[in-house]
């Protein structure tokens, strides 16, 4: 194993951030397995919400790869498909009797309604896989930050593997679907789930673009 400085370590990942990138068109060749595996090991590297979960006996996180044209992939492309139809039923409902809710929630609304369009949810049946992790729910109900850790470090190595890699966050409103815990096999409402698509990229993408240190930072005294 090749022995690097920390300055060459520095660089190594400096670089790995800047590339981070979401992507929404893949290939259709399928990455092997092996690197799929190490993806989730980053993800199983991960904080977690010990004093949340740390006295279950069962392991508090789990790993699900769908991989296209699959069985499973069929079964849970139209389930996630109905969450939208079901969530943005909900929401427009709910809107109209409360202009603070309307307003608060045109952006994700408007999300809703280009997927209804489209047809299908992206990242589902439209990358190589579909990794579904789901974070067993303790106290306080800390779930989702945990698996914001494991997505990010999970982002991270698929970028650093020359993969391309899209959050799927519609799957996250999946946690009480029961016919999609069933597949799964996880009693619903017991963990949260948060998913992404995996593949090698479709196209090329820049750097990511952010303003600098000295305009979004205050040094207090």
């Amino acid at each position: 194993m090749n022995e690097f400085n920390n300055e060459q370590k520095n660089a190594i990942l400096d670089e790995i951030l800047l590339k981070r990138r979401t992507h929404r068109r893949f290939r259709e060749e399928i990455p092997p397995d092996n690197l799929i595996g190490e993806i989730i090991l980053a993800g199983l590297h991960a904080p977690f919400a010990a004093a949340a979960v740390g006295n279950e006996k069962e392991y508090f996180r789990r790993f699900f790869v769908l991989r296209n044209n699959s069985e499973t992939m069929t079964l849970v492309k139209p389930l996630a498909f109905g969450e939208v139809l079901r969530k943005s039923a909900e929401l427009d409902h709910d809107s109209e009797k409360s202009e603070q809710l309307r307003i608060q929630a045109t952006g994700f609304m408007n999300r809703l309604a280009m997927i209804k369009k489209m047809g299908f949810v992206p990242g589902i049946g439209t990358a190589p896989f579909f990794i579904v992790i789901a974070e067993k729910k303790g106290f306080p109900p800390v779930e989702q930050e945990s698996l914001a850790h494991c997505l990010e470090n999970m982002w991270l190595k698929a970028t650093s593997l020359g993969l391309g890699f899209q959050l799927v966050s519609i799957t996250a409103q999946m946690a009480d679907n029961e016919e999609f815990c069933r597949i799964l096999g996880l009693l619903p409402g017991k963990w949260g789930f948060m998913g992404c698509a995996i593949g090698y990229p479709g196209e090329k993408l820049p750097n990511s673009i952010r303003p600098s240190v000295n305009d979004v930072t205050t040094w207090m005294r």
